[in-house]
């Protein structure tokens, strides 16, 4: 099911109908956890059963891996966790991909071998929720919070729709505990939460699938090579696309929690306003970021075993969160670059003092010389903090840059197409093809700087605390705004981007 449909609506509405009803807390959990397997099965019924299995296994596998005083046994327990999840990933999302890379090698070797193609279906959120229970395991594992008491709540934890298929990825101690006392929204979540909803349907719907598809789509199915002005719109048009399309998603889910009294992590963090990759990661689907920080940076050894071993350490998560993405060596190739671009930062930031992108505050400067130190005037310093502030935001220019040259191997089908998309991004195309409108050209360009600059001025702070500072009228304007538009655009059935990852 998804977010931006008509079934939803109705599906949204009955399960916020029965939440409010004066049922037993139980009674309402087991309500949640059976619309949330309906939820789910509205995309292919028999799936339930993988999730449902996903979901005992390491509820029990868990519990056990807590309460077992025998090191071999708990290690035995957490390979077969590992096993268990990871094997089915790597069935379901890998299993094509391995086998054409092998048929590929052992032809290389004059060996003829052409096995039929596996017709595997993917299941969608298989991503999501492996790395979901997989995080509890290995918390149980390291004995850093105690094992769930209720499988009803472990269940919910697991299965909780709006994170579901497509995250925000939470772990035990983000949502278990909100699950062992009664909640509902109060007047003001219920507002805030609803103005999400809407303002994540707008997102989606208006900005990413009206807006935005069409000139990327175009571009990246377009044969042959082009002029450098509509390759550009295209990887523009893609890179909002896809903040759009997936922030949008994340913004609905923790909008559909908070209607229903409960609290998700934050997602996306206006990633466009970042200065340098450590920044950008930090704001850009923060919950994949630091679960592969935490459960993959770290135990690899991180930065604590000298230079050459944290290049390596980043490079692997880094290869890994691509692949992550996609069966597809050009998501390989999206996820290395991302590393390069952090070894290379982190070099750098190494011998020179790091970049302090705090808010910028305003206060005397003290500079020091042989005679004696000067105070920095008030009136100097505005001026001072301006140019720094100028500094910083072509930074961010250049980090945007840079995360666009990324987006192209993240969205090309395969490396002809990519390589053909630079090659005319950056001139050496001859003789390249006009292929946008110039209503698609400014489109493009105007949405790209409005999307930068909206990112550069909310960078530290969050929607939710502008609208609270807002005229009440001056939001709902905006907000009927966004409606009016998501009625006029007459989408409604598209699907989210991270669905297939």
């Amino acid at each position: 099911m998804l977010f931006n449909s008509y079934s939803f609506i109705v599906f949204f509405v009955i399960m916020v109908a029965l939440h409010y009803m004066p049922f037993a807390w139980k009674v309402k959990k087991t309500n949640l956890l059976i619309a949330s397997y309906i939820f789910y099965a509205a995309w292919n019924p028999p799936f339930i059963l993988l999730l449902w299995l996903s979901t005992v296994v390491d509820f029990f596998v868990g519990r056990s891996l807590y309460n077992e005083a025998n090191k071999n046994k708990r290690k035995l327990l957490l390979v077969i966790s590992l096993i268990g999840n990871l094997g089915m990933l790597c069935f379901f999302k890998y299993g094509g991909f391995l086998l054409e890379n092998f048929v590929t090698l052992v032809n290389a070797l004059g060996i003829n071998y052409h096995p039929a193609k596996p017709n595997i279906i993917l299941p969608a959120g298989i991503s999501f929720y492996t790395f979901t229970t997989l995080c509890y395991t290995i918390d149980m594992y390291k004995r850093e919070s105690k094992p769930v008491k209720s499988l009803l709540d472990f269940s919910l934890f697991v299965t909780f729709f709006p994170h579901l298929v497509a995250g925000p990825i939470v772990r035990p101690h983000q949502l278990v505990p909100q699950f062992q006392s009664p909640r509902v929204a109060t007047r003001h979540q219920l507002i805030q939460g609803l103005f999400l909803l809407s303002l994540g349907l707008f997102m989606k719907v208006v900005m990413a699938d009206t807006m935005l598809a069409g000139a990327a789509d175009s571009v990246f199915t377009f044969p042959h090579l082009l002029l450098s002005l509509d390759a550009w719109m295209g990887v523009l048009a893609f890179s909002g696309q896809i903040f759009f399309d997936f922030a949008g998603y994340s913004t609905c889910a923790i909008g559909v929690a908070m209607c229903l009294g409960f609290k998700l992590p934050e997602n996306f963090r206006y990633p466009y306003a970042a200065i340098g990759f450590s920044d950008f990661w930090r704001r850009w689907h923060i919950t994949l970021s630091t679960w592969l920080r935490d459960y993959l940076y770290i135990p690899l050894g991180g930065n604590r075993h000298g230079g050459k071993r944290t290049y390596i350490n980043l490079m692997l998560t880094m290869v890994l969160g691509g692949l992550w993405h996609g069966a597809s060596w050009t998501f390989v190739v999206w996820g290395a670059l991302h590393g390069i671009y952090l070894c290379v930062e982190r070099m750098l930031r190494s011998k020179k003092t790091p970049i302090d992108d705090s808010p910028l505050k305003i206060r005397p400067t003290i500079i020091t010389s042989q005679k004696k130190p000067v105070v920095m005037s008030a009136s100097f310093a505005p001026a001072f903090l301006r140019r720094r502030s100028v500094h910083l935001f072509f930074a961010a220019l250049f980090t945007f840059f840079l995360v666009n040259v990324t987006w192209v191997f993240f969205r090309a089908a395969n490396f002809d197409t990519a390589w053909r998309i630079l090659a005319s991004m950056f001139g050496f195309a001859k003789n390249g093809a006009a292929l946008l409108s110039t209503l698609d050209i400014i489109k493009v360009s105007v949405i790209t700087v409005l999307l930068i600059s909206t990112h550069w001025l909310m960078r530290n702070t969050s929607i939710l605390q502008v609208t609270q500072k807002a005229k009440w009228w001056l939001t709902g304007l905006a907000w009927a705004a966004m409606l009016i538009l998501l009625v006029l655009s007459q989408k409604s059935s598209d699907s989210f981007i991270y669905f297939q990852f």
